[in-house]
C-alpha cells in the first residue's frame, strides 16, 4: 500500500545516516510503517528504496542528493556544510483517500531545496537545516535544528535523534489547512499557520558481515497545536516503524576503494532506443516474448552513461558490480516537449559463460533512481487518469559482447556491442517516494560502450 507519511521530510533522512560512513556505496530497502496524519487515514505502509553513496564532495541518501561545500575532518569530528535537493514525505494518500479529504486538491510530495550544517564531536552530533519547496507544491520554508547521539560496540550501531522544526504558513496551510473553496458541513475553513513541529527517534544497525547490515528504528513526530486542530488532522503524535537492509560496495575497511585507484577503468557507453508497444513489459522483453516497438506515438531516446567499478571480481568470480550515472533525452516526436532523464543506478556484470575464451559475453542489471525534467510521454499515456512521478526506480538489463573478440582485433577487446532496455518503474505503487506509481515505461536500446 501507498503512504501518507509523518510530516518531517527529515524522517527518512536519520535512518540513512547509521549508513552514510566515509567513502561508502551501498543499496538497500526498509519498509516502514506509520500512522497516518489525516483522519480516517489510519495505519499507513511503505517501501523506501535505499541508494547510498558518500564520496569526498557528493553524496546520494535515499530522498537527498547534494553536494558538500564543506568536509572538515571527512565525515568523521568536524564540520559539514551541504547544499541539497530533497523530495518531501509529506502529502495527500493516492491509492486509498479517506472521506475527510474527499473533495480536496491533492496535496504533493514537493521537491526542496536545502542548506545543511552539521557540527560532530565526541558529545554527539549537532545540525541546522533550512529547506524551501522549489518544486511549486507548497512554496514553503522549514528551518529544522536536531542532535544525534552514536553508540557503537562490535557490530551493533545504535543513534538516538532530536529534531524540531520551524514551518512557515505556507507549508502547514498547504498539507493541513483547508482552503474557503474546500470547506464543507463537515469540514470547516481552516489556515492552521506557522508552527513547530517535534521528532523523536531511536536507530540502529546490525553488521551480518563485512558489507551486509541490517537496519531499524522507531520514531514518534508530534504534530503543533494548530495543526493538530485542523478538521482534517486525526492524531498529534505519529508512530512510525522501520525495518530493513543495506548491502555496502564500498567495504569500509578498505583503505582505497576500488574506484579511486590509478587502474580503475572509466567506462563510457552510448545509447539509442524507442519506446515498446503498450503491454510489452520488462519480463516479456528479457524473455524474449515481446521484442516490438511503438508504432504510434513511436518515441525514442538517446543517452550516454559513465562508469566506475565499485567491486571487480566478486569473492573471486565473473562478477563486477559498477555504478552508473547516465543522462537520456526523451524525443518526444512533437507530442509534448522533449526534456533530459538523470539515471544513478548500481550495476551487476556477470562474464563467467563457457564461452567468454572465444567471445566476452556480459549479463548485465542495473538497479537504481531516474529522475525526468518532465514525465514521458509513454508513461503520461498508459497512466491516465493514475498518479505520475518525474522520480521513478530505474531498471537496466543488458547483454552484450567483445567487439575485438568478434573480429579479432586486440584493442578493441574492451570494447562492447548490445542490447537493453530503460525501464522506469513505480514499483507496483508501493513507494511514497516514488510517487504511487504502478506503472512505467520500456525502452529497448543498442549501445556501444567502451574502458578507458
Amino acid at each position: 500500500m501507498a503512504a501518507s507519511l509523518p510530516a518531517s521530510a527529515d524522517g527518512i533522512e536519520p535512518l540513512t545516516a547509521i549508513l552514510n560512513t566515509p567513502g561508502s556505496a551501498g543499496l538497500g530497502a526498509a519498509v516502514r510503517a506509520t500512522a497516518s496524519p489525516y483522519l480516517g487515514g489510519g495505519t499507513r505502509y511503505d517501501l523506501l528504496p535505499l541508494y547510498l553513496y558518500e564520496g569526498e564532495r557528493l553524496f546520494l541518501h535515499a530522498n537527498r542528493a547534494g553536494i558538500k561545500l564543506l568536509n572538515d575532518g571527512a565525515d568523521q569530528n568536524g564540520q559539514r556544510f551541504d547544499v541539497f535537493v530533497e523530495q518531501r514525505a509529506e502529502g495527500f494518500p493516492s491509492d486509498r483517500l479517506p472521506p475527510s479529504l474527499a473533495g480536496m486538491a491533492n496535496r504533493e510530495s514537493g521537491i526542496d531545496l536545502g542548506l545543511a550544517y552539521r557540527l560532530r564531536q565526541s558529545w554527539g552530533t549537532l545540525r541546522a537545516e533550512l529547506t524551501r519547496d522549489v518544486g511549486s507544491a507548497s512554496n514553503g520554508t522549514e528551518a529544522r535544528l536536531g542532535y544525534s547521539y552514536e553508540w557503537r560496540s562490535g557490530s551493533w550501531s545504535l543513534r538516538p535523534d532530536v529534531s524540531v522544526a520551524l514551518r512557515d504558513a505556507k507549508l502547514n496551510n498547504y498539507y493541513y489547512g483547508v482552503a474557503a473553496n474546500e470547506a464543507t458541513a463537515a469540514r470547516a475553513a481552516y489556515a492552521p499557520g506557522a508552527g513547530l513541529q517535534t521528532q523523536l527517534g531511536l536507530y540502529g544497525s546490525y553488521d551480518v558481515s563485512q558489507r551486509w547490515r541490517l537496519l531499524a528504528g522507531v520514531s514518534a513526530t508530534v504534530l503543533g497545536t494548530t495543526v493538530k486542530n485542523s478538521p482534517i488532522v486525526d492524531k498529534r503524535i505519529l508512530p512510525s516503524l522501520y525495518i530493513g537492509a543495506a548491502y555496502d560496495f564500498g567495504s569500509r575497511q578498505q583503505q582505497q576503494r576500488p574506484w579511486e585507484q590509478d587502474t580503475s577503468p572509466t567506462y563510457v557507453k552510448l545509447l539509442y532506443g524507442k519506446a515498446t508497444e503498450d503491454g510489452c513489459h520488462l519480463a516479456r522483453i528479457i524473455t524474449a516474448r515481446c521484442l516490438s516497438t511503438a508504432k504510434v506515438n513511436a518515441t525514442s531516446i538517446a543517452g550516454v552513461q559513465l562508469g566506475k567499478p565499485f567491486i571487480q571480481g566478486f569473492n573471486g568470480w565473473p562478477l563486477d558490480f559498477i555504478g552508473y550515472v547516465g543522462l537520456t533525452y526523451h524525443n518526444e516526436r512533437g507530442l509534448q516537449a522533449n526534456g533530459p532523464q538523470l539515471d544513478v543506478f548500481m550495476k551487476a556484470s556477470y562474464y563467467g559463460f563457457p564461452w567468454a575464451d572465444r567471445v566476452k559475453t556480459r549479463l548485465g542489471l542495473g538497479v537504481g533512481l531516474s529522475a525526468a525534467q518532465r514525465v514521458p510521454y509513454t508513461e503520461v499515456v498508459s497512466q491516465t487518469g493514475k498518479t505520475t512521478s518525474r522520480l521513478l526506480n530505474y531498471l537496466d538489463p543488458t547483454i552484450d559482447v567483445s567487439v575485438g573478440d568478434l573480429f579479432s582485433v586486440r584493442s578493441l577487446k574492451e570494447t562492447f556491442v548490445g542490447f537493453g532496455v530503460s525501464h522506469r518503474s513505480g514499483i507496483f505503487g508501493a513507494s511514497r517516494l516514488l510517487g504511487n506509481v504502478s506503472g512505467g515505461s520500456n525502452y529497448i536500446y543498442t549501445y556501444v560502450e567502451t574502458a578507458f
